[in-house]
């Protein structure tokens, strides 16, 4: 029998008088706080009963917040990665492969970035004269410039699109890079990227009858935000077997039936260098999109996080916005397009200052007005990420005292990084029933488990996917934490699982011996 707690809500909507008087109420005055049945109550007809205002005593239980957060799933931090924290604290070895997070893994921030994030946090320090002998004079030069940007200091608040210096700093970047000018005032600092895409969602979604193209596998970003905005995520499967190259007709195919089903699809993610596929949009594929794009009037949404990080001469980083632009008309005014950019994912890897930027190109002005408000409602993005990016977007010139350090920590990182994507890629493809595409670029690589049939039952019996039963042993036998492909989405029948390659070189060597070690095991005890 359902129950119904009494409480002080709003007066419901007065009923007609020809409806006023139900034949049957279980009781006349139920008392503040006492527990009457729904199923005891007759209602007039078309009279349905308001909304709880609470349950079991609590406004905010979870049967009565937004439906929409209760749907969304966000496998990154899900099941695994609960349980292998709990081993962690219990005093088990784990190695976390589960979360694109370098400086957690063991990369070191860059030296010029946190000289410039320290003066510009303890200004006092600019006018010490001892500091000279502690920070090289580029870094002091950046911390006054910035330091003196920020009326009253990084402790104020910015422009809500973040500080006007920063943005022209970015805009030079994104010139320099793609060889087209950008308006500063299109481009917004934001808490790292994952707040930009939400922004961008947000204003896309009107109801569930908005739809936005996602690539399958995707970043569960995506599926998690378009959940929670109330839209519909339609998919496009990469494919796997051409190095999860996109296929036009498969985005043709995608928009056709969404419109069939009465949707309305208004955008299309592209995630390039990939995640969790760490392959590479060429220019060829990257002209197929925005071409499709202008042809269904599609919104591009470029998440290019990765940019820096890509390990083949013949598979560099492409930026959509130059190939737009590239193209000439009538695609380089026409098609829409909103880029997005971290601290977070190159060889900076600096996660926690939570800095990134979205630069729009093609977007009508009073909508950027629209933008600029809903950005307002938060304020302002905070400004150590911001000084983060500036320190991204306009590292030491060629020839100042800290230009040699930055490009030897960069290239380090990045020759490390190169090693740790063949030593995982070559490790996964010399075991029986994995196969696993080149790591092209970003930090992740996403192999394909071959389950024996056996396995897959016994996944089953237990209530588990098959991946993510997996993923779950894995965990339990070597403390090794990935993420079940389930969460990202793949084709029907196939099961992955993806891991980083950020651990240093000697664990993640550790990581490819535990791996082999477990592989082996069960393939053996199902086969």
């Amino acid at each position: 029998m359902n129950a119904m707690k009494v409480t002080q809500t709003a007066p419901a909507a007065r009923v007609p008088a020809a409806a006023a008087r139900p034949r049957r109420v279980a009781r006349a005055a139920a008392p503040l706080g006492s527990t009457v049945s729904v199923d005891d109550v007759e209602l007039p007809p078309g009279v349905q009963l308001p909304k709880l205002a609470s349950k079991e005593g609590k406004v905010l239980h979870p049967d009565l917040i937004n439906p929409n957060i209760l749907k969304t799933q966000y496998a990154v931090r899900g099941e695994i990665y609960l349980k292998a924290e709990q081993m962690r604290r219990e005093g088990r070895d784990i190695i976390f492969t589960n979360i694109g997070n370098p400086h957690n893994l063991g990369a070191k921030p860059k030296t010029f970035t946190r000289q410039v994030v320290a003066l510009c946090a303890a200004p006092f320090l600019l006018d010490d004269p001892r500091t000279a002998e502690l920070f090289p004079p580029d870094a002091i030069e950046r911390a006054r410039k910035l330091s003196s940007a920020f009326t009253g200091g990084i402790g104020s608040y910015s422009d809500s699109r973040g500080n006007p210096l920063i943005r022209s700093e970015v805009a030079a970047f994104i010139e320099a890079r793609d060889g087209h000018a950008a308006n500063p005032d299109h481009i917004f600092l934001t808490d790292g990227a994952s707040p930009a895409v939400k922004i961008m969602l947000n204003a896309l979604i009107r109801d569930a009858d908005d739809a936005v193209l996602v690539p399958i596998p995707q970043y569960p970003l995506y599926s998690a935000a378009i959940q929670m905005f109330g839209g519909t995520l339609i998919p496009y499967d990469l494919d796997e077997a051409a190095g999860w190259a996109l296929s036009a007709g498969a985005l043709r195919a995608a928009v056709r039936s969404a419109r069939a089903a009465g949707k309305c699809v208004r955008a299309l993610a592209l995630i390039s260098p990939g995640n969790p596929t760490g392959q590479c949009l060429g220019e060829d594929n990257m002209r197929e999109l925005i071409n499709f794009a202008y042809n269904e009037r599609i919104l591009l949404m470029a998440d290019e996080v990765y940019q820096e990080l890509t390990y083949r001469p013949d598979r560099p980083f492409v930026s959509a916005r130059k190939v737009l632009l590239d193209m000439g008309e009538p695609y380089a005014s026409a098609v829409e397009l909103v880029s997005f950019h971290s601290v977070s994912k190159g060889t900076s890897g600096e996660c926690g200052l939570r800095g990134g930027y979205l630069e729009m190109t093609n977007i009508l002005p009073a909508t950027v007005e629209q933008l600029y408000k809903v950005s307002s409602v938060n304020l302002c993005p905070n400004s150590v990420g911001q000084i983060a990016v500036s320190c991204m977007v306009n590292p030491p010139a060629a020839g100042a005292p800290s230009a040699a350090g930055w490009a030897g920590e960069r290239e380090a990182e990045l020759q490390s990084l190169a090693r740790r994507a063949r030593m995982v890629t070559e490790a996964f493809n010399s075991l029986d029933g994995v196969s696993c595409n080149p790591t092209e670029g970003a930090m992740y690589a996403f192999p394909r488990l071959m389950l024996p049939p056996r396995a897959v039952a016994a996944a089953k019996a237990a209530g588990r996917a098959p991946d993510v039963y997996y993923c779950l042993r894995l965990l339990d036998e070597t403390g090794v934490v990935t993420v079940p492909g389930s969460g990202f989405g793949q084709a029907e029948g196939t099961f992955h699982l993806r891991t980083t390659i950020l651990p240093r070189e000697e664990k993640m060597a550790e990581f490819v011996d535990k791996f082999r070690s477990f592989h082996t095991k069960f393939m053996a005890e199902f086969a």
